[in-house]
């Protein structure tokens, strides 16, 4: 898949509070860039000498017919500070479409869940994921955690998808605790999972796909700096060696992982 450089254009940029926003943001490329669910792109910070390193974000969320794509930002140091101060018609520089996405099903399979489990910012890549889904006839199932109430972002859209299950460690909203002590998994009868977030919590899943005989990757959140494998800040040890996580993954299987599980 072809890599780009150019300027994006801000339409909307909603906040939602002071510890994350949602960048709307639209592009004169034509055709529409195509972007696979796991991909990334990498942005340029603006107006910072304190910034200039460009900072990966997940795809959120791509609509083609309106032309939009859409990141979901933490707000937790100055780049992102930047970021969530963009206003519409402001100019975002991006190199896209970054990394390796999901694995896709070939059918469904009506007796096994796709399951799709997110903690905290890390739920960012399994809403593009749960719509391109559900565009091809599969319903997920997610298991949305987070701290506490207000750290859960975009259940609405989840909502439309599939059905969504709740933890927070405070009990404000859905099951106490995290993703890996919901009720949900004693069940056992996923067929396939996906998860994103904290790498204590994709560790625990990942343990737990193991014990179960479920096939399940992971987005890794490695630090990267320039997304094309040139800087190596984000290498991860796996069966194969030492791998960029920005070329080689962010998603990868489990399987080729040496995560002591």
């Amino acid at each position: 898949m072809r890599k780009r450089i150019a300027n994006w254009k801000v339409k909307e940029n909603i906040t939602f509070n002071q510890s994350y926003c949602l960048l709307k943001l639209t592009s004169e490329d034509e055709p529409f860039p195509e972007f696979l669910p796991g991909q990334f792109v990498q942005v340029r910070i603006g107006h910072s000498e304190s910034a200039f390193l460009r900072r990966p974000i997940s795809v959120h969320y791509v609509d083609e017919k309106h032309g939009e794509l859409w990141l979901l930002v933490q707000i937790v140091g100055t780049g992102t500070r930047y970021l969530s101060s963009l206003q519409p018609e402001d100019s975002l520089n991006l190199i896209y479409p970054l990394g390796n996405g999901f694995s896709i099903p070939d059918q469904p399979d009506k007796g096994k869940k796709l399951l799709l489990i997110g903690g905290g910012i890390g739920s960012a890549p399994l809403l593009y994921l749960g719509t391109y889904l559900k565009e091809r006839g599969f319903t997920p199932t997610f298991l949305l955690g987070a701290r506490t109430e207000r750290d859960l972002l975009q259940l609405k859209e989840f909502n439309k998808l599939g059905i969504v299950y709740i933890t927070t460690e405070s009990g404000s909203a859905g099951e106490k605790g995290y993703v890996v002590d919901h009720s949900l998994l004693r069940k056992r009868d996923a067929g396939f999972i996906y998860t994103c977030g904290p790498n204590l919590m994709m560790l625990s899943v990942a343990r737990y796909a193991r014990e179960n005989g479920i096939p399940c990757e992971v987005s890794l959140e490695n630090r990267m700096a320039c997304g094309i494998g040139a800087c190596l800040c984000c290498v991860e040890r796996t069966i194969y060696g030492n791998t960029c996580v920005c070329t080689k993954g962010p998603v990868f299987n489990i399987d080729e992982l040496t995560w002591q599980i």
